[in-house]
């Protein structure tokens, strides 16, 4: 199968539960073999982006798409006739991607051009970079410095829990990439090692809806987040 036709999402899938299923199901597949965390994380914002405009029974590419994850699609599609759907209104996800905590980032190998050694801004450690995504151009870092710390995925990466929120305009300290984004879930992403519990960063999904996540894609995006960190070499 091409590895595109993986975030194909079948008419038979109609709830939310069974949704996240398929795609946990299918990113595993995709993941397999391979272990670098920019390859698999720049494949799962992929896949879990193209999947929500391919669900038109609650996302798709209309007024409740997830509009951070991938390019914003605001025309009709059709899909192949195995998978009898037809792309329309419905909460449309505007982005899906990751923030990485910038110590998990390689260091460079040469000097900047003007002979300067950039090793220090890779290395702080105080803020999230941001990492492979679908959507619109975002901000490039968060800061979880004590006291400077902002908005929900900072919130998430510092209480190492995930946060739903139905209306951000009501976020308090809600950091606006995007204008048009009504609501958003950050899960954090979580490596363990032994009893340690290392935070690596965020994975984080907005929406053009107001309630557009519930507590089904809570639980469906934190077991993808699991997948994610366990499928990676950190």
């Amino acid at each position: 199968m091409p590895h595109a036709d993986s975030s194909l999402v079948p008419s038979s899938i109609t709830s939310k539960t069974e949704f996240w299923a398929h795609v946990h199901g299918q990113l595993a597949s995709l993941l397999s073999g391979q272990r670098h965390w920019v390859t698999n994380l720049a494949n799962a914002s992929s896949m879990v982006y193209s999947s929500l405009l391919a669900f038109t029974a609650h996302f798709g590419s209309g007024s409740q798409a997830v509009n951070w994850c991938g390019e914003t699609a605001t025309h009709q599609s059709r899909l192949p006739s195995r998978y009898d759907t037809t792309i329309a209104d419905c909460n449309q996800c505007a982005l899906t991607g990751f923030y990485l905590n910038s110590s998990l980032f390689p260091v460079p190998r040469f000097l900047g051009q003007d002979g300067s050694d950039n090793n220090s801004a890779a290395a702080d450690a105080s803020r999230l970079l941001l990492g492979p995504f679908c959507g619109k151009p975002a901000c490039q870092f968060i800061n979880i410095s004590p006291g400077k710390a902002r908005g929900v995925c900072a919130d998430a990466y510092l209480q190492r829990r995930t946060i739903l929120v139905p209306e951000v305009d009501l976020y308090p300290g809600h950091i606006a990439c995007d204008g048009e984004t009504k609501s958003e879930i950050v899960c954090p992403l979580i490596f363990k090692k032994g009893d340690k519990e290392i935070m690596l960063g965020v994975l984080d999904l907005d929406c053009l809806a107001v309630s557009g996540f519930c507590e089904e894609d809570k639980e469906g995006l934190e077991k993808i987040a699991a997948l994610v960190v366990s499928a990676c070499d950190w």
